[in-house]
């Protein structure tokens, strides 16, 4: 798991053209006031951008990506645990970005917020009116 976080971490220090546009329209919230995060890790996997509320992947894959099986594989895997992927190519991000925002936005829009339990609830009784 540690190798995962590792490498999640050295994704983000380097991130491709695609993934760096396409993250300077996603990061503080600035799409439909979603939150993302970027090579966020779920177990195994490492999501290109991850939307918590909504249980989004998006991935980006280059040209020389093209691996139908494993993906189809992986997509399943993070269907089980609970989130939805949708890809576009690099290709979409460098020549359509607006396409892009668009599709994802309607993508966001269309799914249920996820009502997780807040990760550090405050103590016992505390902030709760009497």
């Amino acid at each position: 798991m540690a190798r995962v976080q590792s490498f999640a971490s050295e994704m983000r220090r380097n991130p491709t053209e695609p993934e760096r546009r396409l993250w300077a329209n996603l990061s503080r919230s600035q799409l439909g006031g979603f939150k993302f995060r970027r090579q966020a890790t779920i177990g195994a996997f490492i999501a290109d951008f991850l939307c918590p509320a909504v249980r989004l992947v998006v991935e980006i894959d280059g040209h020389t990506h093209g691996d139908a099986v494993a993906d189809q594989s992986r997509d399943a895997a993070l269907h089980v645990l609970g989130y939805r992927t949708i890809r576009f190519t690099n290709t979409d991000v460098m020549q359509n970005l607006e396409g892009v925002l668009v599709r994802l936005l309607a993508e966001l829009q269309s799914l249920p917020l996820c009502r997780a339990p807040h990760p550090n609830p405050s103590p016992e009784g505390e902030g709760l009116e009497r």
